[in-house]
């Protein structure tokens, strides 16, 4: 077994494709409009399915957005460099929210950004994962 994709409800499936593709650099991998269920999945990622698991971003037509909930935490990402990694999202329109830093009673190198939903993403930097 394997972890395939992890799905997200957003509101404003442009705006979402934005963000993860030009302020994240991930790429869409394939996108598919279903009038009938009036809904449209797109997948994004750094890879291939095939090669690793990737975001499934749901746009339901007639939902402009969601209640996050409080159960939600955050979809993490491996960076070379936290640092520069914020400052390059910042310059690509990104909100980051947390700047990088070594976590709280720790010595692992962490920022995290928002998406245009609200939905958290950790950075982490490599080769700092040390807790």
């Amino acid at each position: 077994m394997r972890i395939l994709h992890t799905m997200l409800r957003v509101g404003d499936l442009e705006k979402s494709l934005d963000f993860y593709t030009q302020v994240l650099g991930m790429r869409l991998l394939r996108r598919r409009d279903y009038p009938d269920g009036k809904f449209t999945l797109a997948f994004v990622g750094y890879q291939d399915e095939s090669e690793g698991a990737v975001l499934e971003l749901t746009h339901n037509w007639d939902t402009s957005s969601y209640d996050l909930g409080n159960g939600y935490g955050h979809i993490a990402l491996e960076v070379e460099d936290a640092y520069k990694a914020c400052e390059e999202i910042k310059a690509r329109g990104g909100k980051v929210t947390r700047e990088a830093g070594p976590m709280m009673h720790g010595q692992t190198i962490i920022a995290f950004v928002e998406d245009p939903d609200g939905y958290k993403i950790e950075l982490i930097q490599r080769d700092s994962h040390v807790d």
